[in-house]
């Protein structure tokens, strides 16, 4: 069983505006992000919000997913992985952790690492594309415990770079696993679909 938790709290400092409202591929890019999640095989998605969570609790009522805000946001993410962590069904083998500000990854994208996971035994799981690691990430559930020991604004990278002996980077061909959205610059080369 594979957990994918979306993380969806952030400010959006340097965008200026919640960026994970913004319009993209007829909806928003924080839509756009979870339906490629619920397209693919992942057992259950915990969506984390914090600046915006009404209007994004609205956006995205009518989906099967577990929503919990985050009143810590702004202390960083590592907040937001503990709180995703907390509503983790105990039988998961796997816990995804996926950025809503990048709504390019697809959800065949997201099953090849799903795939890659169930097939080897490395521990951790990441998308590279053209040489450059990106997200989402998969941690096995041996990982949890560490996960929640997380401080400040970071997510799984710390952790990466603590296993390097565990790390199974996957090939992908999706440009989408190594790009997000953080700045208007950034939002007006997306090609949206």
């Amino acid at each position: 069983m594979v957990s994918a938790i979306l993380l969806a709290a952030g400010e959006s400092r340097r965008m200026g505006q919640s960026k994970l409202l913004l319009s993209f591929g007829g909806s928003t890019i924080l839509e756009h992000a979870l339906d490629n999640l619920l397209k693919s095989r992942v057992d259950e998605v915990i969506v984390v919000i914090g600046n915006q969570a009404d209007e994004m609790r609205k956006r995205i009522a009518s989906r099967p997913v577990k929503v919990i805000t985050n009143p810590d946001f702004r202390q960083g993410m590592a907040t937001s992985v503990t709180r995703g962590l907390n509503l983790v069904n105990p039988k998961s083998s796997a816990i995804m952790l996926v950025l809503a500000d990048q709504p390019l990854i697809d959800s065949q994208t997201i099953n090849k690492l799903i795939d890659a996971f169930a097939s080897h035994d490395r521990g951790i799981v990441i998308p590279v594309y053209r040489g450059k690691r990106g997200h989402p990430i998969i941690f096995a559930s041996k990982y949890r415990e560490a996960l929640l020991q997380l401080k400040g604004d970071v997510g799984g990278r710390e952790l990466v770079g603590q296993h390097l002996g565990d790390i199974l980077e996957v090939p992908v061909d999706s440009p989408g696993v190594a790009l997000d959205i953080d700045t208007p610059d950034d939002y007006r080369s997306l090609d949206s679909p």
